[in-house]
């Protein structure tokens, strides 16, 4: 039996364990679990995170019985990767194993207060003043200002810093130091793709910076020890796997990037998730964006091998805007349904559907912003609203392409997709149309999981997967091309261009001293 790779992919919506064969790539059983967000005051976006080490051991156990219903061997399993929503924050009690206080999702707006004290120090009141170090904007994105909010508001985990029982972590961290022994000796650590996230490492010297700890008064002792992307960090110490090494450990955006083979400079990927993530390989020096991009490390696979960089454009809603017409409007039963309604439109009828429900990430970095729906007549109805919410994700891609072929100099000549939302064909032949370049789909969409499964088969002591040019898989996939002249489309761009400024500027206060609170 040729040897396989496990990898587990703790995503915002939900967790998955998936076993690939480490020869062809081909996927061979896995198991999804959906994980409950909480949303206890407007704005804010919470998780469990007991809930998310439950369903990573319960996929990893359902995956291991389909296992041996197929005849397969669970001891075949070589090595296990995990991939993770990033910037997603925890601090735990390393001395109980407990969580402080639930995990901060990503998406998270309750830091819009600190974000703005943090910026009011900076000079000039600029959020760009750490992104010589960091590449990142401030902003409630990321790690450090959430985790100054847990400092400042939680008192169990001020206690947990003064005692010196408290961890903070990334998922990846949590996942990784849970599965090799938790409090009785589990490994706190992270990879460099994670720790580029939460604006306390630098990326250049791939270290901890004591100056941006201060600046965020954050203690150093409470952060995990950053190591490469591919190398064994610890020993599964329990159940159906117990003994495996985990070797592989990427955020989920670098772990498509590695899935997707986007090793040259200059190749990128787009991911269809709850949000959307555009990544570009900028090679071994990071590019600083003048288009408000992201500059992240995209990998560093191996203990001796250079670090790869990436820019990165994110938008916040994409398949949340599914989930949004589903769950809060009732509009669309499924998040299948989508597709036909929209295609029934044909259109969105003048409709334009801006869905800044967390203010707009790149490349306008706007917090202020809130979702709009604009050009509404007595002839729109919920199939033009389906088709505006597609398209909407495909703007939003747009306006982060063209940042990024100015930022590059060179224009992107097709784009490689990936994610939950790519089954959608309608919405992949609008990207087409919108971006006026082909998109191409891989048949196997978890490019995550399998950009994990990679580095964690390439590890030094593993070393069943070949990452070499040569030795990569051939990867099936469905190209789409432009199908609309690109005036049709520049003019769509440029009414949804208006949409945007009219959604900008309109929250003033803080997200979390509005009325209704008093329903909690």
């Amino acid at each position: 039996m040729e040897p396989l790779i496990a990898a587990i992919d703790q995503g915002t919506s939900s967790t998955r364990f998936l076993v690939f064969n480490a020869k062809t790539a081909e996927l061979i059983s896995h198991h999804q679990v959906e994980i409950n967000q909480s949303f206890p005051k407007e704005g804010w976006v919470e998780e469990d995170p007991k809930e998310i080490m439950q369903s990573v051991y319960e996929c990893m156990e359902r995956t291991c019985e389909k296992l041996c219903q197929l005849n397969i061997d669970i001891s075949n399993i070589k090595a296990v990767g995990v991939t993770n929503q990033r910037e997603t924050t925890l601090v735990w009690d390393k001395v109980t194993g407990e969580p402080l206080y639930n995990a901060i999702v990503w998406l998270d707006l309750r830091t819009q207060s600190t974000v703005e004290r943090l910026i009011n120090k900076a000079p000039g009141r600029n959020k760009n003043h750490l992104k010589h170090k960091t590449g990142l904007p401030i902003s409630t994105y990321f790690s450090a200002v959430k985790l100054r909010w847990l400092l400042d508001n939680v008192d169990e985990v001020q206690q947990a810093v003064l005692s010196e029982r408290a961890m903070f972590g990334t998922v990846d961290s949590w996942i990784i130091w849970c599965l090799t022994g938790g409090r009785n000796g589990g490994v706190h650590c992270t990879d460099v793709s994670n720790a580029s996230r939460t604006m306390l490492f630098n990326i250049h010297t791939l270290e901890w910076d004591p100056e941006l700890c201060r600046y965020f008064d954050v203690p150093m002792e409470i952060l995990p020890k950053v190591r490469s992307s591919s190398e064994i960090y610890g020993w599964m110490k329990a159940g159906s796997l117990a003994g495996v090494p985990i070797s592989g450990c990427l955020g989920d955006q670098s772990a498509a990037l590695v899935g997707q083979m986007c090793f040259k400079e200059g190749q990128a990927k787009n991911t269809y998730g709850t949000g959307c993530f555009l990544l570009r390989n900028t090679g071994t020096k990071p590019v600083v964006s003048e288009h408000g991009l992201l500059t992240t490390v995209a990998y560093k696979l191996g203990k001796d091998e250079p670090a790869c960089y990436a820019l990165e454009g994110s938008v916040a809603i994409a398949g949340a805007v599914v989930r949004w017409l589903k769950d809060n409007m009732g509009i669309v039963q499924s998040s299948s349904e989508i597709e036909k309604l929209a295609a029934a439109a044909g259109t969105s009828y003048g409709c334009y559907f801006v869905p800044a429900f967390s203010g707009l990430y790149a490349p306008y970095w706007e917090p202020s912003a809130r979702g709009i729906i604009c050009g509404l007549t007595q002839f729109t109805n919920r199939n033009h609203l389906a088709f505006a919410a597609l398209e909407a994700v495909c703007f939003q891609t747009r306006e982060i392409l063209d940042a990024m072929n100015q930022d590059s100099g060179v224009p992107l000549t097709q784009l490689q997709v990936d994610g939950g939302m790519t089954s959608n064909r309608l919405l992949m032949q609008l990207q087409a149309d919108i971006l006026c370049i082909p998109v191409v789909r891989p048949t196997m969409s978890e490019t995550s999981a399998l950009g994990a499964a990679m580095a964690a088969g390439a590890a030094e002591g593993v070393e069943v997967w070949n990452l070499s040019p040569d030795h990569l898989p051939h990867v099936s996939s469905e190209k789409y091309d432009p199908q609309i002249n690109s005036d049709e489309s520049e003019f769509r761009f440029a009414r949804w261009k208006k949409a945007v400024q009219k959604a900008m500027n309109w929250e003033t206060t803080e997200p979390c001293c509005n009325t209704n609170d008093h329903q909690h």
